[in-house]
């Protein structure tokens, strides 16, 4: 289980974090099902339908002083359905889109690879999976963050489980693609810490 995590794409508007700073804490999302409706290996802007409430929660983050962080299993990849070129091409509209609505993401860390459906390469066990905690044990390291001040926002068990072997102490469970009850527990936990 020794494979490499791939280059994240980092937004051209993140700004570098002075090394003599103290960490700063992140917002942890997966994607479909929380970012975006999860219509099945969701690729491209005209599949692309939001899940209500996330520019605003993401704003939200923001003003907190928290990174949104993009981590997030890509099995379509991994199954040949789209390549990591129409991956990065997409993420880069994606983040566009986030910026133009004045919720920027910091970057999105991503997973190609699937254990038993992966096709080549790509068909193995590795340490980014979730519900590996690889991907956000990476963001951590390359974008300076304090994991136990940050939170996780996910919709499955795994995207919690990854964030607990990471060391995330906040875990919020998206269900159904409903964000109230989670934009109102990350409003208490922010008044909290």
């Amino acid at each position: 289980m020794q494979t490499a995590i791939r280059t994240p794409y980092l937004d051209p508007g993140l700004e570098p974090w002075p090394k003599e700073s103290a960490p700063r804490r992140a917002l942890f999302l997966d994607r479909d099902g929380v970012i975006n409706v999860d219509h099945g290996y969701v690729h491209t802007a005209a599949r692309t339908d939001w899940i209500p409430g996330i520019f605003e929660l993401v704003a939200q983050a923001g003003a907190k002083g928290l990174l949104p962080v993009i981590v997030t299993n890509q099995a379509g990849i991994a199954r040949g359905y789209y390549d990591e070129a129409d991956f990065r091409r997409y993420t880069a509209w994606m983040h566009a889109e986030f910026r133009m609505r004045r919720s920027p993401l910091a970057a999105t860390y991503f997973c190609p690879h699937h254990p038993i459906a992966g096709v080549g390469e790509l068909r193995c066990e590795c340490t980014c999976r979730k519900p590996q905690p690889g991907m956000l044990l990476a963001a951590a390291q390359r974008l300076d963050i304090d994991l136990a001040g940050s939170v996780m926002l996910g919709d499955k068990v795994s995207d919690m489980e990854a964030a607990t072997r990471a060391g995330v102490a906040t875990t919020l469970l998206v269900t159904a693609g409903n964000l109230e009850p989670v934009i109102d527990k990350f409003q208490a936990w922010g008044r909290q810490s």
